[in-house]
């Protein structure tokens, strides 16, 4: 079970999670990822390391539940009208953003705190979850669509694999060209 499945909402515990997760960003905003240590954290939040530790395990694991939080959407994905139009603005938009450094010093987070692949999942299960309102949108306007894992296979998976290791050349005519194949254009 992944540690951040066990932690409740509300209360003291939501509050000790957001000063601790906003004093990660604090501190690697204003002195860079090498001043993020336990100690200093546990100073910035107000808690005491051993609250982190009890909580987190160590500070792997505490990126990696910071990462999955950033890697959360904000906001559904746009309705451009049209499945073709709505699937390749989200892919180049999920393209932009994952593949930037900041995107993929997140996705490294999230896997490497993760040993039980619970964030790795919850990752997952957001861009799912962007897909599946697309797919959605689509459907309710009579439009023909592949189902979700036809369009994590064949759109997704593809960019993640180039973002985590052949990230050269990755811009929005890659996201336009995984569009068109997975729709057979």
């Amino acid at each position: 079970m992944s540690r951040r499945a066990m932690v409740r909402p509300g209360g003291r515990s939501a509050r000790v999670q957001e000063s601790v997760h906003t004093a990660v960003r604090e501190l690697e905003a204003e002195a860079g990822r090498e001043a993020l240590t336990v100690p200093r954290i546990a100073t910035r939040a107000g808690v005491t390391p051993s609250t982190i530790y009890r909580r987190w395990g160590d500070l792997h694991r505490l990126l990696s539940d910071v990462a999955v939080e950033h890697l959360q959407p904000e906001s559904p994905p746009q309705d451009r009208g049209g499945l073709a139009a709505d699937l390749e603005v989200w892919a180049e938009q999920f393209l932009d953003e994952m593949s930037s450094l900041p995107g993929r010093a997140y996705i490294r987070d999230a896997l490497l705190g993760d040993p039980d692949g619970g964030n790795a999942g919850q990752c997952s299960a957001y861009a799912a979850g962007q897909i599946e309102v697309i797919l959605a949108r689509a459907t309710e306007r009579g439009e023909r669509t592949p189902d979700v894992e036809t369009v994590l296979d064949r759109l997704v998976a593809p960019m993640m694999y180039r973002i985590l290791f052949r990230p050269g050349g990755l811009g929005p005519d890659y996201a336009r060209r995984l569009t068109a194949g997975l729709l057979g254009r």
